[in-house]
């Protein structure tokens, strides 16, 4: 349950008496029922306190009686937004910023520059945002754009250094070869797989086997990332976009990045500044993921060396029986494809069950992850682990084909 901060300061709690300890816990539920008849606490808040329970009835007690609102104009909102700043932690104000949004119908008011300029920038707003690109008025466009660049170079900085990591270092595990050349040797691996032969006598190691990189350039990786961008999948778009920018400036491997809802646009190209993709982005709509499919079919031309991550709920608004032939026409052709039922930190999504389960027949794992697993996932795929086997062993919601 969110709660203020505490109404006392830190430095006195160790030395605060039993009284004074109840009268603290008495106006946390003060503030926490929001005063009235009703409360029943008897407590009295002090000037600061007052301040911080009328930020909380604007938004919790919107609509009652007694009071609530924060107003119709943007310069009231943005006021509120600035008092939730100075009484509240980041994170409570996320929370706070998130329930304004769902509760009070803020969208309007977020096409306006100040509006903008009061709120913490985080994934929700940046969602927001993405559903509203076509009707920011231009006097708003520049805030809004610098909100998304914020909490995208904030991503960036939390997951370039997993991604590069994870792939890179599946990259050179897949490429291993029995043959190496003598520049291509991995030494290290090579000394322990013929510890058993060393030579006493002359104080070294006979390599009756030599353990090596092989030639990265013949082995290049094609990662396909398709994206539904209809209505619900907003925070997986962002997570995504992010990642697809990522992937697109390692070098040893070839990404493409398409989003669909009932049209595709291939946005490869503009994968070194995810922003132009994400204000790009036109959340909601509906959804063709056969279309999208035939599409990425198209791109694939070394089967077995591309690795294709649908991220969709799998509510298919098109041909779906063609949806579900072209998925299983692709896996039997050997790519190693995966569905990401949600990409973010929400809980478990909402999906298409029936689905789901025929590509789990198709041996296409479809399971929601985490931002923090999607590098091991790509490492996985990468190394030719079993994906389905993976999201079981990392506890990921994995569905069932049917009959089983």
């Amino acid at each position: 349950m969110m709660q203020p901060q505490n109404p006392t300061s830190a430095s006195s709690a160790a030395a605060t008496p039993p009284e004074a300890d109840a009268q603290i816990r008495l106006k946390r539920w003060r503030l926490l029922l929001g005063g009235g008849e009703a409360d029943g606490t008897g407590a009295t808040l002090d000037p600061r306190q007052m301040a911080m329970d009328r930020t909380m009835a604007a938004l919790y007690e919107a609509g009652s009686e007694r009071r609530g609102g924060l107003g119709a104009s943007a310069p009231s909102a943005a006021r509120w937004l600035g008092d939730i700043r100075e009484y509240f932690p980041s994170s409570v104000v996320r929370i706070m910023q998130k329930d304004a949004i769902d509760r009070l119908g803020m969208q309007r008011l977020l096409l306006e520059p100040e509006m903008l300029s009061a709120v913490e920038p985080d994934i929700h707003l940046v969602t927001t945002l993405m559903s509203l690109s076509g009707v920011i008025p231009q006097k708003a466009k520049a805030t809004a754009r610098e909100i998304v660049r914020r909490v995208v170079d904030d991503l960036r900085r939390r997951l370039d250094a997993p991604m590069r990591s994870a792939v890179t270092g599946a990259l050179k595990r897949s490429t291993r070869t029995r043959r190496p050349r003598h520049n291509e040797i991995d030494w290290n691996r090579t000394i322990r797989a013929n510890l058993k032969h060393y030579q006493a006598e002359y104080q070294t190691i006979v390599p009756e086997s030599r353990i090596g990189y092989g030639r990265k350039r013949s082995q290049l990786r094609t990662i396909i990332v398709c994206i539904d961008q209809s209505g619900s999948m907003g925070q997986s778009v962002v997570y995504s976009g992010v990642f697809g920018a990522v992937l697109a400036s390692i070098p040893a491997i070839r990404t493409h990045v398409v989003t669909f809802d009932t049209s595709v646009v291939d946005l490869t190209e503009k994968m070194s500044d995810p922003v132009d993709v994400l204000m790009g982005v036109q959340l909601g709509g509906g959804t063709d993921i056969n279309r999208a499919l035939t599409y990425c079919q198209g791109l694939i031309t070394k089967p077995r060396d591309t690795v294709f991550v649908l991220v969709t709920d799998l509510y298919e608004g098109g041909n779906n029986a063609e949806m579900l032939k072209r998925a299983a026409a692709i896996t039997a052709s050997g790519v190693r494809m995966v569905t990401l039922l949600a990409l973010g930190d929400s809980g478990a999504p909402s999906y298409d069950e029936r689905n789901a389960a025929a590509f789990a027949g198709f041996g296409i794992p479809s399971f929601a992850c985490t931002p923090d697993m999607f590098p091991e996932l790509m490492a996985a795929a990468i190394n030719g682990t079993d994906l389905g086997q993976w999201a079981s062993q990392n506890k990921l919601m994995t569905p069932r084909a049917r009959g089983e």
